[in-house]
């Protein structure tokens, strides 16, 4: 289930919600925010936007246990570049080409 990410269905339920949105930064467990938010810099800027089921840091590979550096780099990438187009392209990369924009932006 991990694997083709069917654990991540249910979080369309808090995007009806109003809690989440389709598309942007992944959202970090509280512990992990505190702790990051002290340490990264610019680690605030990526909350300024919805969490998101997907995000530009996901599809390009940075995910999980990856670099939160990188993922908070791609974060802002998408905060200051968001559009309709780029969400759309999220989508499509998140359901169809996970991870081939390894790194890329």
């Amino acid at each position: 289930m991990r694997k083709t990410n069917l654990d991540e269905l249910s979080q369309f339920w808090n995007v009806l919600l109003g809690e989440m949105s389709v598309v942007g930064p992944r959202p970090e467990r509280e512990h992990f925010v505190e702790q990051f938010k002290n340490d990264i810099t610019q680690y605030k800027v990526r909350h300024l936007a919805k969490s998101g089921i997907t995000g530009w840091a996901q599809v390009n590979g940075w995910r999980g246990d990856a670099s939160i550096e990188k993922r908070v780099e791609h974060d802002i990438y998408y905060i200051e570049n968001w559009s309709f187009m780029f969400d759309l392209k999220i989508i499509l990369l998140t359901l169809f080409g996970r991870e081939t924009q390894k790194h890329a932006y």
